[in-house]
């Protein structure tokens, strides 16, 4: 029997590679200077909710796509895969509360979240909801 070839189990990457490419495109603009990335969160000097949602979304993200290239037996791959996608999305929703809750800047931008969002942002939430489609399609 011929194997089927398929590019669903690619949907996924996809998805990952978006969040990955909008978190380094700008983010947010014109409460933090001109532009923003996900990179100008990063601040380890005060861990705040902010740093710690920032992260999470890059290194969910970049983790989701080497899973699918790393050779694992089993379910653990799928499991992997969607623990992947899953920090990433948990690390939006912190990096969301950490606007809200942290003082100064951030708050200001919390506020007005999708008044002062740029295409990177727009990227992030696209990459979930395909990378989303893309795990539970291509069963």
């Amino acid at each position: 029997m011929a194997k089927k070839n398929s590019l669903m189990p690619y949907i996924y990457v996809i998805g990952m590679a978006l969040v990955v490419i909008g978190f380094c495109c700008p983010m947010f603009s014109g409460v933090i200077g001109s532009s923003s990335n996900g990179f100008k969160f990063i601040n380890f000097k005060n861990s705040s909710f902010v740093t710690i949602g920032a992260l999470l979304i890059f290194v969910g993200a970049v983790a989701g796509i080497a899973f699918n290239f790393v050779s694992i037996k089993g379910k653990d791959s799928d499991m992997l895969k969607l623990v992947a996608l899953l920090v990433s999305i948990v690390g939006g929703v912190i990096l969301v509360i950490g606007f809200t809750t942290s003082g100064g800047v951030y708050k200001a931008l919390g506020k007005g979240l999708l008044k002062h969002a740029a295409a990177g942002f727009y990227l992030v939430i696209t990459g979930w909801i395909v990378a989303l489609l893309g795990k539970f399609i291509s069963k």
